[in-house]
């Protein structure tokens, strides 16, 4: 099975009408605006789209909708892991008959599973369904970190191509990248780690700052490919305070503060998160006009 997610994936924000509804034109118009600034592909119904307070109906819609806006040569994962491992296989199953591409499967939380029940749940979700899966550790949400020794097993199963490893730590990646196969491709889940991980053999990023700086984002993974590390190495730079930035409080508040400054309407958020302090704010804004970003869409 080919991998065709592309380097640059946004975790994509959901949109919320003025009622607190799920705004499916917001959605379809935010994924074509990502798609036509820097976005290879996109995860919806993420950790930055608010997953868990998004119904089971309202991540269908939202999977149709946005494949619908982007079509068929724009890649769609959709973000259907959870605590069950039931549940996960049913929400998979659902999305693969929404039109998905692949799947975004994080490490279930909460309930604190061993490294093997880590490897039955995955297991049991990729052998039921057909669809590329991409595997999820981020430790500090989960409160459990998915070892390498247990992802290299993962990546022996034939639909199981990649992973978001999000831990920020520069071992654990060396291990990952040691022990999986070359094919198996390795995502940063955080801006800040992406040319860090480039160089230990990552392949590309699951980015929460591609909302606002896509293109350079792009520009950056593409030129550390081509052996312009130099140039990598001065994006990587500039855009570090953003990257920063986007992570002064809890994401998605940042990046959908962001992006309403900048004009794009997506919305409030659902509860328990709440809005930006008025500080946060003014740092979110500031950041900002230092990019040049403060502009009507």
């Amino acid at each position: 099975m080919q991998n065709n997610f592309g380097r640059v994936l946004t975790a994509m924000v959901t949109p919320f009408t003025p009622e607190d509804k799920l705004d499916l034109e917001g959605a379809r118009k935010l994924a074509s605006y990502l798609v036509a600034n820097g976005s290879d592909g996109l995860v919806v119904a993420g950790t930055t789209g608010e997953s868990p307070t998004l119904s089971k109906e309202e991540k269908l819609e939202l999977f149709q909708a946005v494949k619908e806006a982007v079509g068929p040569n724009i890649p769609v994962l959709a973000g259907t892991g959870s605590y069950s491992t039931e549940d996960s296989i049913k929400q998979s199953q659902a999305a693969e008959q929404a039109g998905v591409d692949g799947l975004l499967v994080v490490a279930p939380y909460y309930n604190k599973p061993t490294q093997d029940g880590l490897y039955q749940h995955f297991k049991s979700i990729a052998e039921n369904t057909a669809l590329p899966i991409m595997l999820y550790n981020i430790p500090s949400r989960t409160g459990r970190n998915m070892l390498p020794v247990t992802v290299a097993k993962l990546a022996e199963l034939d639909n199981i191509l990649a992973i978001k490893e999000s831990t920020g730590d520069m071992e654990q990646m060396t291990e990952l990248r040691r022990l999986t196969p070359d094919d198996f491709l390795i995502y940063s889940g955080d801006d800040t780690m992406t040319l860090p991980m480039l160089a230990l053999g990552g392949y590309g990023v699951v980015s929460v700052a591609s909302h606002l700086v896509g293109s350079r984002i792009k520009a950056m993974t593409e030129a550390f490919i081509n052996g312009n590390t130099a140039e990598a190495l001065q994006i990587h730079l500039e855009l570090f305070p953003l990257f920063k930035t986007m992570f002064i409080t809890t994401n998605p508040i940042p990046v959908k503060t962001a992006m309403a400054l900048m004009g794009h309407k997506v919305g409030g958020f659902r509860l328990p998160l709440v809005g930006a302090t008025a500080e946060e704010e003014k740092i979110i804004a500031a950041t900002l006009q230092k990019y040049g970003l403060l502009k009507s869409v």
